[in-house]
């Protein structure tokens, strides 16, 4: 699962939605809404370096992919939940979406 601010991950979605063939998987969001978390596919953690986000290897523990499950991680709620979405995010294509979305978010921040 990976894991980044908010603000940055709703923009990752919203590249990830637009972008032809792509596709995106389950999203969490937690509660107080300062974080998302993408599903990504086993492996991926060995080799997650984006500043400002975080990687953990969970080894399918307590992740159910079945449609509309209950979220993995109390005090969270799916923004895409399993079903909706397809399986995981590609790393690549996540990281790719992650570097623009931070890139509009300096950009705007910038314009202020």
């Amino acid at each position: 699962m990976v894991t980044v601010p908010a603000r940055q991950g709703l923009e990752a979605v919203d590249i990830l939605r637009r972008a032809p063939g792509d596709g995106v998987g389950p999203v969490l969001h937690d509660d107080g809404c300062d974080t998302l978390g993408f599903v990504v596919p086993p492996g991926t953690a060995a080799a997650w370096d984006v500043p400002g986000s975080t990687c953990t290897e969970t080894d399918g523990r307590g992740l159910s992919l079945e449609p509309n499950p209950e979220p993995p991680v109390e005090g969270s709620d799916w923004l895409l939940p399993p079903g909706d979405a397809d399986l995981a995010t590609d790393p690549a294509v996540l990281r790719a979406a992650l570097g623009e979305a931070a890139r509009l978010i300096e950009a705007a921040d910038n314009c202020r």
